[in-house]
């Protein structure tokens, strides 16, 4: 497997190693041993897995009570996902690493606990998976605005399909607000 470094410390581009022949492939989607002598040390409690239809855009989202550090891929379809930094004080606070994913080339992104994540989906329909190194917690998630103008992350679509939720994203720096101060829990 190869690990790729990105312009945003810790965030990770894992490309496993694929075995297949006529009759299919193999990979390994996660081994801790070898995951661990790249970089990723965490121990992962929960896997997600969502269905979304092409347009969708999921984002984005950071868990600040109970930080979430995810281990995502693609199994069928594509995306393009993306890691923001919303961390206060981070040396590359408000700067964003996109990348599109497919389940054809099995590519992951490891995202460490306290960087926002979102993506779109670019094929008809995509079934995406996540691995967690910590519970979701619904009282305790915050949600970036998807085009929000300081970031300026380029989408590669013009108008998503959004839930409630994501429209009603905050500003970065509403969210940096926030987070410098959370409320109690």
């Amino acid at each position: 497997m190869k690990v790729r470094t990105t312009r945003l410390p810790g965030v990770l581009v894992v490309e496993p190693d694929v075995y297949g022949d006529e009759r299919g492939y193999f990979l390994e989607t996660y081994q801790a041993e070898k995951y661990r002598a790249h970089g990723i040390e965490a121990t992962f409690v929960q896997d997600n897995h969502s269905f979304s239809r092409r347009g969708a855009l999921r984002g984005l989202h950071v868990q600040y009570r109970r930080p979430q550090g995810k281990l995502i891929r693609v199994v069928e379809g594509a995306v393009f996902d993306v890691v923001a930094d919303i961390r206060p004080g981070s040396p590359s606070a408000g700067r964003w690493f996109g990348l599109r994913i497919d389940g054809s080339t099995h590519h992951q992104i490891y995202v460490p606990p306290g960087y926002a994540h979102g993506f779109c989906v670019l094929s008809e329909t995509v079934h995406f998976e996540y691995k967690c190194t910590d519970y979701y917690d619904s009282g305790g998630e915050l949600t970036v605005a998807w085009d929000d103008p300081v970031l300026g992350i380029d989408w590669p679509i013009d108008r998503p399909t959004l839930s409630e939720k994501d429209r009603r994203g905050l500003s970065l720096a509403e969210a940096s607000a926030f987070l410098e101060a959370p409320p109690p829990p």
